[in-house]
């Protein structure tokens, strides 16, 4: 058995047309062929993205997604990740170790190669990462009613592209207030973006990303989608430029829900969280985030992240 990089053409051809059916969503084939193509060719894609499959033979019994990032530990340590996503064993082939064997062929290669710490976001059968010496991490959900949010005048706008320079700089200075966080350089702030327009973790939805402008410069930002029907506007991020600013965080997460009745997704961050803090807040039944450590380095961070709280915005998903 062994592993081995798939280019696009080749994961197209012989394993979206059997993952559609889980992660495609209400797009069509080929919009789900084009946007996952459109991840491979970006600057990000082309540097730290890969799609690897495990050939037993010439036959392609498993195969997943390759993200590199950085971990930012404290002010200075960074760790060296890869993310794992859509890991994936033909029908034909369960039960037979395939996609065991293929993770611990990676995990080993990629500790051979430096790295510090491999993550993902379990859907199903965590105890199946667990066995792989993944660590399950904090990973929880909230829900508040819109309702309930300052609904203070101020002058919301919808995202524009000239506003991202902005929303960079707020998300910056917002990390600073964490002990940890994923590292966006501009290859990742162009694959976040990307990933927002093709829209595809939240299908039937209406993108809603806002601002408040202060001059030229971005006061306060939210993320994230509506979805009526569930009644609710989903936030991915958010983020403000100062301690005043983030008083607008709620006006503008009412805003962006505007006759919907609540707002939910993942719960923020630990220095953002009191910004929402009437909202009920329970356990992630999906997209459990879990980390397996390869270095020292790495198991020192995952024992301090895991007795902590949630530290992943839900638009670093992968």
């Amino acid at each position: 058995m062994k592993l081995q990089a798939m280019d696009a053409a080749a994961y197209a051809r012989d394993v979206l047309p059997l993952t559609a059916e889980l992660w495609a969503g209400d797009r069509s084939y080929d919009l789900y062929v084009q946007h996952v193509n459109a991840i491979a060719r970006c600057g990000y894609g082309r540097r730290h993205y890969r799609t690897i499959g495990l050939y037993d033979g010439d036959r392609l019994v498993s195969s997943f997604k390759r993200y590199e990032r950085v971990l930012r530990a404290g002010s200075t340590k960074r760790l060296r990740a890869v993310g794992i996503g859509a890991v994936y064993t033909p029908p034909a082939f369960r039960g037979r170790g395939y996609a065991s064997a293929m993770l611990a062929m990676e995990l080993d290669r990629s500790r051979a190669q430096g790295c510090d710490l491999a993550y993902l976001f379990s859907d199903i059968r965590p105890q199946f990462y667990l066995d792989l010496g993944f660590v399950e991490m904090p990973s929880h959900s909230m829900s508040l009613r819109a309702d309930t949010l300052t609904t203070a005048r101020v002058e919301v706008a919808r995202l524009q592209e000239s506003d991202w320079t902005g929303v960079q700089r707020c998300f910056e200075l917002g990390e600073r207030q964490r002990p940890w966080g994923f590292a966006r350089t501009p290859l990742v702030w162009e694959m976040v973006r990307l990933r927002i327009k093709q829209g595809s973790q939240y299908p039937g939805t209406l993108e809603t990303n806002l601002v408040v402008r202060r001059g030229r410069a971005i006061a306060a930002y939210v993320l994230g989608v509506r979805m009526p029907a569930h009644d609710a506007y989903v936030l991915d991020e958010f983020g403000f430029a100062d301690a005043a600013a983030a008083n607008l965080i709620p006006p503008l997460l009412r805003s962006a829900a505007g006759d919907l009745r609540r707002v939910t997704g993942w719960l923020p961050p630990d220095f953002a969280r009191d910004r929402i803090a009437r909202a009920s807040v329970r356990r992630r039944a999906k997209a459990i985030f879990m980390a397996a450590p390869l270095t020292p380095a790495a198991k020192n961070w995952v024992a301090l992240a895991a007795a902590s709280k949630d530290g992943v915005w839900s638009s670093d998903h992968i």
